[in-house]
This record gives structure tokens, sequence and C-alpha cells, in this order.
């Protein structure tokens, strides 16, 4: 029960940071029918510049943690934000009227141009990061134990979950963004602004996966350029399984590839756990193509 309870942390962390990355996934399909392939580099990207954050306010002489850990925090949302919002500028908006073959290839083309641009600026070792936050919460006579990064991450995911649930839900831009998933043609007629609306939706995805970038770094203390494809997969497939346009299946889906990944290492082996996971997505989608919370469109003639 005690190795049970510590892989179902473990999951649990890890599926909250698949998720948060699924969300924009998941939102970006929502509203322009179209996945951004570029969104895994975008977490990547977020992951190196908390670093270099890290790096920068230490040589200044910053050392209060809070500070610290707030300032990389905002500074990876802001140039993710901005990255995301180039993405869209120059690899969607012109593409938008294209048969969808266009776009596809372009979000591939530019998820390979951030992965190399990242790699000729940084380098192609890894980049390891001394712990900011040591120290572990003990439960059972200390027989499991959570870090309070893989702690903050599970709340912090939470807490994100529920405010973006509740901006769709109750806001204008919640509003306008519903409106343009449903039909962008019509909402511009009523005057919502299309492009401010799917522009500000990449905006959002990416200072997401910028939260999901800085928590890898805090809990694994090492990044490489090429985190983001290999991240950027296994969250597309959190979002299919838990049905492409639910932000709620998104978070879903991301959890229960942690959980998968976390069991499957733990007791059988981690050399077979990406095996475990597709396998997994595959069964899900030929009993249920929709996904778990998905729902199928409904297409009036």
């Amino acid at each position: 029960m005690d190795y049970f309870l510590q892989q179902l942390i473990n999951g649990l962390s890890l599926g909250a940071i698949y998720g948060l990355i699924a969300i924009g996934y998941t939102m970006v399909y929502g509203i322009i029918g179209m996945i951004n392939f570029a969104h895994g580099e975008i977490y990547m990207i977020g992951s190196f510049v908390a670093l270099i954050t890290f790096l920068a306010i230490g040589a200044l002489g910053i050392t209060w943690v809070p500070l610290a850990l707030l300032v990389m925090l905002l500074a990876s949302m802001l140039f993710t934000s901005v990255y995301g919002w180039t993405v869209e500028r120059i690899a969607y908006r012109p593409l938008r009227s294209s048969p969808r073959l266009a776009p596809l290839i372009s979000a591939i083309g530019m998820s390979i141009f951030l992965q190399n641009y990242i790699q000729l600026l940084q380098g192609a070792r890894s980049k390891p990061l001394q712990p900011i936050l040591p120290g572990n919460l003990t439960m059972m006579d200390g027989a499991v134990s959570v870090s309070y990064v893989r702690l903050a991450t599970i709340v912090i995911t939470l807490v994100l979950m529920v405010g973006f649930t509740m901006l769709i839900n109750r806001t204008s831009l919640g509003r306008a963004q519903r409106a343009c998933e449903q039909d962008k043609k019509m909402a511009g007629l009523l005057g919502v602004n299309v492009d401010r609306v799917i522009s500000l939706t990449f905006v959002m995805g990416a200072a997401l996966a910028a939260v999901a970038g800085m928590m890898v770094l805090l809990i694994y203390g090492v990044i490489d350029f090429y985190i983001g494809f290999l991240a950027g997969v296994k969250s597309f497939t959190a979002a299919v399984l838990g049905g492409v346009g639910s932000l709620p299946g998104a978070m879903l889906g991301g959890v229960v590839i942690g959980l998968i990944e976390a069991f499957w290492s733990g007791y059988v082996g981690s050399e077979w756990k990406d095996v475990a996971t597709f396998s997994i997505l595959v069964l899900v989608l030929i009993f249920r193509p929709t996904g778990l919370l998905g729902r199928p469109e409904i297409e009036k003639v």
C-alpha cells in the first residue's frame, strides 16, 4: 500500500503537467479546429526561460526563494505568450482559410524550427538546475514522501483548472471563445473580434505550457531542447483521450496518462510505459471515438 500511494502521487503530479499542456491543445482545436503541433516546443521554451531567469536573478543577488520563483513564473509566462502569439500570427492566421493540410504542415515546420532554434541558442547539452525547493512531506511514518514541488504542482494545476473553467463560462472573453467555437463567421457578424479571440487563445495556452515547463524544471532539475517533442506528443494524446475540445477532458486525460506511466513504471518496467499509454489510447478510441468526456459533433444539414 505504501508503494501504491507513492506511485499514485507521482502519477498525479506527472498527469497535472500533461494536463496543463493538453489544455492548450484542446483550446486551440476547439476554436479553429486545428492542432497546434508547435505547442510542445512552447512548453520547452518556457522551461528554458525559467532557467535563464533564475540564473539572471541569482547573478543580481536575489536569494529570497519565493521572489525568485515568482519572477521565474512571470518571465516564463510572458515570453511564451509572445511565442504563442507569434506562432498563431505566422503559422496559422495566413492559412486559416486554406485546406487543413496546409496549416498542419506549417505547424510541424514551426515545431522543427523552434526546436533547432533553441538548440542553436542554448546548445545540445542538457541544462541542470540545483534544487530550489528541497524537502518532502512525509506520511504513514515516513513510508510515503511527497516533495514540496510535486505538491505545489498538483495544487497549482487545480487552481488553474478552476480559474480557466470560470473564465470560459463566466467572462465575456469566454463567451466570445465559445461563440467562435460554434460559428466563427456568425460570431464576427455579431461584433466578436475573431482574430483577437484566436490570438488570446494561443496566448493563454502558451502561458499554461510555461507553468508546466517551470514545474518540470523544478521537479526533475534538468532540461534540454528535445523535451518538448515527447511531452507534446503525450499531451496531445491526453487531449484526444479526454476528448478534444473539453477542458476537463484534457485534464482528465493528462491525469490518466500520468497514472498509467507511474504505475506501469513501478510495477512492470519503465521501458514499456509508452507502449502501455498508447495501447490504452487505441482501446479507448476504438470503443469511444470522442474520448472520455468528448461529445459527438452534430452537423445540421
